[in-house]
């Protein structure tokens, strides 16, 4: 997606203010709202790139941005919503009204405007459907019936595609007329023009600099290149963004059941799948499903408590432990002091193999043909770190409370933990991967639950027979 509004200027731009907006714009902006210069406010927002735009909107308050809204909303870009983070987004559309985002709905790209409708309340969505030509809206809910996460929902139905017979000056020529007579159904901006059989199925694809660098006579079929992946429509956008980066691919076709191109997948879509797809597993792995700085409080209080609950059943079977040890620790205090110390290597031992072994899944790098090889590399990695780890903290130990068996038994249950992090921190997101969970969201709270009651009794309980 492009924009044409100008960039604010700047004499020399700092490496953190090439893009976006600064706290001193967003500070003049308030300056102006403050003083009721709607002259300046006006002034400073239409001065910035849709996208920065888009940042100021996001800083400023529910009051704040009404008043921008209200002020330059005839004016502003339709793309300013695909920008927006979606709970400002609900905030600006609630004060836009259906009408108007319907209205820069017809404007956008199919795949802009389905990532807008789509993240609509219920009641809004279909009023805003229902404002759109009968054409229009039909696409829209086309899509909307497929899966959420799927090529369907990501590709865009604009793409440009010609049959194999044409020659190059045949389609420069179909292209010119078309953009014309202003085409809905040609895209702004392309990179590739598909070549397709008599059934709308394709058949390879043309670079834009292929056409430009050949002649008027030759023919697209000559030209097209054959080696291409067509996309079903069902396919999951990671499956799409793994292909990307795999084939280092620019843009690919998507078919429907029969074959037939039904619309085009290209990097920048791909570019906001990744995004979407790190920033969704970097949450997960705190325990977060969906979470936005923007959101309310109760909203984020709700989207976290599922898995500290989860937490929170885990940590009592490792509380079980402790008290089940309660006569050891209140023998010799040294325990209670030295418990902590055995949970948080584990913990965070097998955060690290945790963290490896779900990047890896979600880049296809771990599956059933390596997990043994890759399994046993974690084992021997936390075997080397466990036995330098229980060597110092062992010693440690030892001269600490004047005692060589203490430290011994603190060194053994370092080490045991650390292989059980390492074992487990792959095995868990294996598991939940196989049994089709998200190994990010998932396996924190069981890895914690495994680590802590793994150290703990290995450590107390080694205690307990060897020391009292």
């Amino acid at each position: 997606m492009t924009d044409n509004a100008p960039r604010p200027e700047a004499e020399e731009p700092q490496p953190d203010e090439l893009y976006g907006v600064t706290g001193s714009q967003v500070a003049e902006l308030r300056a102006a709202l403050d003083a009721h210069d709607l002259a300046r406010v006006e002034e400073i927002v239409l001065s910035l790139h849709t996208a920065d735009l888009a940042d100021l909107i996001e800083n400023l308050t529910p009051g704040e941005r009404r008043i921008v809204i209200e002020l330059i909303g005839p004016r502003v870009d339709p793309e300013l919503l695909t920008f927006l983070a979606e709970p400002v987004r609900e905030d600006i559309v609630g004060m836009l009204g259906p009408k108007d985002v319907a209205a820069a709905v017809t404007e956008m790209d199919t795949d802009d405007a389905l990532d807008v409708v789509a993240s609509l309340d219920e009641p809004v969505q279909a009023e805003v459907l229902g404002r759109l030509e009968a054409g229009e809206r039909a696409v829209l809910e086309e899509a909307l019936a497929l899966p959420e996460d799927s090529a369907g929902r990501l590709m865009q139905r604009e793409f440009v595609a010609v049959p194999a017979r044409w020659t190059v000056g045949e389609t420069i020529d179909y292209l010119r007329d078309e953009a014309e007579r202003g085409a809905e159904s040609l895209p702004e901006e392309f990179l590739d023009l598909f070549v397709i059989d008599d059934d709308g199925k394709p058949l390879g694809m043309v670079s834009l600099s292929g056409i430009l660098r050949s002649r008027r006579p030759i023919l697209i079929g000559d030209l097209m290149d054959t080696d291409i992946d067509k996309i079903p429509m069902a396919t999951d956008q990671e499956e799409v963004a793994n292909l990307f980066r795999q084939y280092d691919l620019a843009s690919a076709p998507v078919v429907d059941d029969a074959g037939k191109m039904v619309g085009v997948i290209t990097h920048d879509d791909v570019l906001d799948v990744v995004h979407e797809e790190a920033e969704e597993d970097i949450l997960g792995l705190a325990g977060v499903r969906q979470d936005s700085v923007y959101d309310s409080v109760l909203n984020t209080s709700r989207s976290r408590l599922s898995w500290l609950m989860l937490s929170l059943f885990g940590l009592l079977s490792a509380s079980f432990v402790i008290w089940y040890f309660e006569a050891a620790i209140e023998k010799l205090v040294a325990l209670a002091v030295l418990m902590p110390i055995v949970a948080a290597l584990g913990g965070n031992a097998g955060i690290q193999a945790m963290t490896v072994s779900v990047r890896a899944l979600s880049m296809k790098e771990l599956h059933a043909g390596n997990a043994a090889r890759i399994l046993g590399k974690e084992v021997m990695v936390a075997f080397l770190n466990g036995l330098l780890l229980a060597a110092i903290v062992g010693v440690v130990a030892a001269f600490w409370f004047s005692s060589v068996q203490l430290g011994t038994v603190l060194a053994g249950s370092i080490l045991v933990t650390l292989l059980a992090a390492g074992l487990v921190g792959v095995l868990i997101p294996l598991t939940l991967d196989r049994l089709s969970f998200d190994p990010a969201i998932a396996s924190s709270p069981f890895l914690i639950t495994v680590t802590d009651t793994v150290g703990f009794a290995s450590f107390l309980g080694s205690a307990s027979f060897f020391l009292l």
